[in-house]
């Protein structure tokens, strides 16, 4: 399909549009599918630049949230979104975008999640209406920039298809569940979705920056944080994804290679290859400029190399520098790959993997046992404070107790050969 049958709607950018589409979905019946494009790796801001909507006879609707965002219809359409069951493919994409143009869904139905649930190897929207459906979705718009305007024909069309068959597919992969018994179990993982909270703030976000295992001391890495900070504010003004201004690349090389001069810096081989257009090169002074500040800084106002976190060890080190907890991670891995296997539930959705590797640490940063001695109730509560959902500790809290309980390595996988 390279279309929705019928067609596409027309673009709805103005509130006459958006209260003739509410009037519309009211007069049909049972849940609304919704998606929203955003422009992730063009613009800073996860905004949404287009929201699709389909009820069974309440029709198919493109809006356009720009023109409308301070539209007071907009409440009325999450009330009307709020009372029905809301239908996402991957909603913890969309939830946060949508929530922050005003429509707040209530029930849910992810037809990504249910589908992993369901034990679908693959669970794209396009492998699942191919599968349960038996209709191919042409996917070739998936990356383009949805902030352009005006948006054109054949975007809208594969915008369109993203919620056209979406009902459909809700009702195939929550047969799929009722017939495993795992209907309970996807439902748990909906309401689980909807309630998460915003992840907060990460610290010191600049340490991310790609190519930080080139910096050698912490003038470089005070300068990388200059740049980033500087960078990052630009962006936000300019509603421009960070990468687009200035690569990662130009950022590490700056500070590794510190030029003397604005010259030295315009000649590293980064800003040659990544500076393409005017505007970057409109900014190229600004950058300058905040490397000469950064040269001056006090080292006292250096960033330390290292920080203290509250994480826990990579587990890559954990079979020489922590050995109890790698003997407890790997059998707790084991076991849990086990009922993966039997249930077809991929390990990541039976468990945070974060909250496993925590349950397996046992070497004075994150005991939940206390002298090695663990316990159904320990284990339980302490899945429970991490937000695991019943059926996932009524199905995980035996086995973790046993892993920790367990002396040695669990057998290494059997290979079979020609």
């Amino acid at each position: 399909m390279t279309a929705p049958e019928g067609g596409t709607p027309e673009l709805i950018s103005d509130v006459a549009g958006l209260r003739r589409a509410i009037a519309n979905l009211k007069l049909g019946n049972g849940p609304i599918a919704i998606d929203a494009e955003r422009a992730s790796g063009y613009r800073y801001s996860s905004r949404a630049y287009l929201i699709q909507l389909f009820r069974r006879g309440g029709g198919l609707h493109l809006i356009d949230p720009i023109p409308l965002e301070k539209s007071k219809e907009i409440e009325e359409l999450s009330s009307l979104i709020g009372g029905e069951e809301s239908v996402i493919h991957a909603s913890s994409q969309d939830l946060q975008c949508l929530r922050e143009f005003g429509i707040h869904p209530q029930r849910l139905f992810d037809t990504e999640l249910g589908g992993r649930i369901a034990g679908f190897e693959r669970v794209g929207l396009g492998s699942l209406c191919e599968l349960l459906l038996g209709v191919l979705l042409a996917k070739e718009h998936s990356a383009v920039d949805w902030s352009i305007r005006p948006l054109r024909p054949e975007w809208l069309d594969y915008a369109a298809l993203d919620v056209a068959l979406l009902i459909d597919l809700r009702d195939a992969v929550a047969a799929s569940l009722i017939e495993q018994g795992k209907l309970d179990w996807a439902a748990a993982e909906f309401q689980a979705s909807l309630d998460a909270p915003m992840p907060p703030p990460k610290r010191d976000p600049w340490r991310r920056t790609s190519g930080m295992h080139q910096i050698r001391s912490r003038h470089e890495l005070a300068i990388v944080r200059e740049l980033w900070l500087e960078r990052d504010r630009i962006a936000a003004d300019l509603d421009l994804a960070p990468g687009r201004l200035l690569s990662d690349l130009i950022i590490v090389e700056a500070a590794a290679k510190r030029p003397e001069s604005q010259a030295e810096f315009i000649a590293l081989k980064s800003v040659k290859e990544k500076i393409r257009n005017d505007m970057q090169r409109s900014h190229l002074l600004t950058w300058w400029q905040v490397l000469q500040r950064a040269y001056k800084l006090d080292v006292a106002e250096w960033p330390e190399m290292r920080t203290r976190s509250d994480s826990l060890p990579p587990p890559r080190i954990w079979r020489e520098k922590f050995p109890i907890a790698h003997l407890h991670l790997q059998n707790a891995r084991f076991l849990i790959g086990q009922i993966s296997a039997e249930l077809k539930i991929p390990v990541e959705n039976l468990a945070a993997p974060e909250l496993i590797k925590r349950i397996a640490f046992d070497e004075g940063r994150e005991r939940i046992v206390a002298k090695g001695d663990a316990s159904l109730a320990q284990i339980r509560e302490f899945m429970t404070a991490n937000r695991a959902r019943n059926w996932q500790i009524d199905l995980l809290a035996h086995p973790l107790a046993l892993a920790l309980s367990m002396s040695e390595l669990p057998p290494e996988p059997t290979t079979t050969s020609e």
